[in-house]
């Protein structure tokens, strides 16, 4: 008999903070598989910023914005339990962008890669640190920040699963890395945990003071991920010919109202600044060499990171916008099975 499967539909806007309201859990059943199709049994969800963007707000940078009816976009970790194709067995641990539900039914098209499984690397790395954030967070700092040994790279969000990356990587390249984080608690894992070398807390509401406290030589690198109030606070804090590559908007993704406007943009001219926005699809060809390295690194053990870690699909929008507003430390999952 095969199982029921249980999904959560996207079901209108949200007015800031995504609620419980714009969800819909539906029990469906599955079909039989056609040719080519497999049937993978979803352990973990990965819980991201970018989701909040495809439920509307106005931005484009999908260009596919979900619609209502439809089950929520996001990337998943599953089990094969069922073939018909032959470029997968039962029992292949595969990730792919198979949205928030129990089960799938792919042809392939839509599975990132197919885990071989490498010893000291968790299964749930494949979301977090070995996945589409490590490999962020190695595009934006090696690709577009391209950090020379000496440089300081200081980092946005820098407790969460992508910016703690950064910063760890910053340290293989021979770099200072500097992070901003939300607290007390969470600046202390970010330099006893991570090993950045400081960090600041920029709900003291002192980030400039901060940064300078503590980068007396000034930033060459910033990876933002927040934008905002932060990018303007930071600028003027960077060296010339900084790089600033970016990817997301943390600060705007629930906001209501118009968006802040950036004070500070006459130093991207009179610093000869580089700010560039970056989606991880474009850099597709890279994604097998970031992710080898990055299972070295965890492998290893210096690439830390940390999970929180859900249970239930029923508890999937209890978790994203607890996610949003920052309540979680490192990856945000959500256990299926």
């Amino acid at each position: 008999m095969k199982p029921t499967n249980t999904q959560v539909l996207f079901r209108q806007e949200p007015h800031g903070f995504p609620t419980s309201e714009d969800f819909e859990i539906v029990k469906t059943p599955l079909p039989d598989l056609a040719a080519g199709q497999v049937l993978i049994s979803n352990l973990y969800l990965s819980l991201d910023p970018y989701m909040r963007m495809l439920m509307g707000g106005g931005w484009t940078y999908s260009g596919n914005p979900m619609t209502p009816g439809q089950v929520m976009v996001g990337r998943v970790l599953g089990k094969v339990v069922e073939s018909n194709n032959p470029d997968f067995t039962p029992g292949d641990r595969v990730v792919g962008r198979l949205g928030w539900q129990t089960h799938a039914i792919s042809d392939g098209s839509n599975l990132d890669f197919k885990i071989a499984t490498k010893k000291d690397v968790p299964l749930t790395a494949y979301l977090g640190a070995c996945g589409s954030n490590g490999v962020t967070a190695w595009v934006g700092l090696k690709i577009i920040g391209n950090p020379k040994a000496g440089e300081t790279v200081l980092v946005s969000a820098a407790a969460g699963s992508v910016g703690s990356a950064v910063g760890q990587i910053a340290k293989t390249l021979g770099c200072r890395a500097i992070g901003i984080a939300g607290s007390e608690e969470k600046c202390r894992i970010v330099t006893d945990e991570f090993g950045f070398d400081a960090c600041c807390d920029y709900k003291r509401g002192d980030l400039a003071e901060q940064i300078q406290s503590v980068a007396n030589d000034g930033v060459d690198v910033y990876f933002d991920s927040v934008g905002g109030e932060m990018l303007d606070t930071v600028l003027p804090c960077l060296n010339r010919a900084a790089r600033v590559p970016v990817c997301g908007v943390l600060c705007q993704y629930n906001a209501e109202g118009g968006c802040y406007g950036v004070k500070n943009t006459r130093l991207i001219f009179d610093k000869k600044l580089r700010l560039q926005g970056f989606l991880l699809s474009d850099y597709r060809e890279v994604w097998s060499e970031a992710r080898a390295e990055l299972e070295d690194l965890v492998a290893s053990g210096r690439l830390r990171y940390r999970e929180t870690i859900a249970t239930g699909i029923e508890n999937a929008s209890e978790a994203f916008t607890g996610m949003l507003r920052g309540h979680n430390i490192g990856k945000q999952l959500v256990q299926l099975m």
